[in-house]
């Protein structure tokens, strides 16, 4: 950032501030018992002073965000540059704003890491929150990183009316990837991969992740055979290429805990990156209990292996009840190229209020963990430089 802008900047708080202080003590003496315009009038000033305050600081962090991105700036626009990334390419998912991710840079501060990677969840449907979160990608991309998204396949939103063929909501779910392959959603897969297209940039896509458990999501397999599946799968994937979507980054992400991986595989030309999530929920429910990542992960390892593609952890995440989160961490990350050399990025998961699998909210924040995030930054000195991202 040059002087003269980091100068601009600074007058511009100023500025504000003082108009804020101004307005409030103004309207404050017309009478210390006003109540109702005054008083709605005052709270608001208040928050428009401490909102410019917020993205006047969180803008300048970003500024310096983006430095620290700056041996990323040959990678981010280069899909097999990324797909294929020699330096292990950090990320987060966060409860943050989406036009800001405050949250995600706090994070960062923390570990003394700055992400190449957002990571966010989006829906399928008509709804406007639905369609392509280009306001998102924006803001990831305006800070330098590249934008990743889980893009779940819930059928339920969609009408009738809209799309002819399609089945009605209470029998939707059972064989809903079959009426994708069958093309009955591709109005709303048309306009997505469109925009994606407009986009330009890479963009990782997580299509129907954990498509092998059976208990959380409708595409599972108590409603969508293997096969199913992979019809599907195949006949987004061509469609978006088709359309001439080819900055797309295919993530294909099954459960580690339910097997049958090569069912539900659509084969090496139909998925750039395996992914699985690795979230230990420790004693917090009555299902879970304490797992080491190796038991999670590395005990999978070789079989996702052996697809031979680069491999991310999309999900990295761990409770406080049951043991020794820090160790947990530390251990995680030990002799991690040596252990798991495939993998080449590695996505925090860091909800604070996270029910979606819980009958309870669960918190996976560790930004205020002294503890843990000193064990992370302490077990990454000891990665080899050909994998580190360069320091902060």
């Amino acid at each position: 950032m040059n002087l003269f802008k980091r100068f601009s900047r600074y007058i511009y708080v100023i500025l504000a501030l003082s108009l804020g202080f101004f307005v409030v003590y103004g309207l404050s003496m017309v009478s210390e018992k006003s109540k109702g315009p005054i008083e709605t009038v005052l709270t608001k000033a208040g928050s428009t002073v401490q909102e410019v305050e917020k993205t006047i600081i969180l803008d300048q962090r970003e500024g310096t965000r983006e430095d620290k991105l700056a041996w990323f700036k040959n990678i981010r626009y280069q899909k097999e540059k990324l797909v294929h990334s020699k330096i292990i390419l950090f990320g987060a998912s966060d409860d943050s704003k989406k036009e800001s991710y405050e949250n995600i840079i706090n994070l960062e501060d923390s570990l003394a890491l700055t992400f190449p990677i957002i990571h966010i969840y989006q829906a399928w449907g008509e709804k406007d929150e639905q369609q392509f979160p280009i306001k998102e990608v924006n803001a990831i991309d305006e800070i330098g990183s590249v934008p990743m998204i889980t893009w779940e396949p819930w059928v339920s939103d969609f009408n009738v009316e809209d799309f002819p063929g399609i089945p009605a909501v209470e029998q939707r779910d059972k064989g809903a990837f079959t009426q994708v392959a069958n093309g009955l959603y591709d109005a709303f897969l048309s306009k997505w991969a469109q925009s994606a297209k407009d986009y330009g940039h890479p963009i990782y896509l997580r299509l129907g992740h954990e498509m092998n458990e059976p208990y959380r999501y409708p595409w599972g397999p108590q409603n969508v055979t293997p096969q199913e599946f992979v019809a599907g799968w195949k006949h987004v994937h061509d469609l978006f290429n088709k359309i001439g979507a080819k900055n797309i980054i295919w993530v294909w992400s099954p459960h580690t805990a339910y097997g049958y991986f090569d069912d539900y595989y659509p084969g090496n030309e139909y998925v750039d990156m395996v992914s699985t999530g690795i979230l230990n929920f420790g004693t917090s429910t009555n299902w879970s209990k304490w797992w080491t990542f190796a038991e999670i992960f590395g005990s999978h390892y070789k079989e996702l292996a052996s697809y031979k593609k680069p491999m991310m952890i999309a999900e990295f995440g761990c409770l406080k009840p049951g043991g020794d989160r820090a160790k947990w961490f530390g251990d995680a990350l030990r002799n991690f190229q040596k252990n798991y050399p495939l993998v080449n990025s590695i996505v925090f998961f860091h909800y604070s209020g996270d029910k979606t699998t819980t009958d309870k909210s669960v918190n996976w924040y560790i930004k205020d963990d002294k503890k843990v995030t000193s064990k992370i930054k302490e077990t990454l000195k000891t990665w080899d430089a050909s994998i580190k991202q360069p320091k902060n």
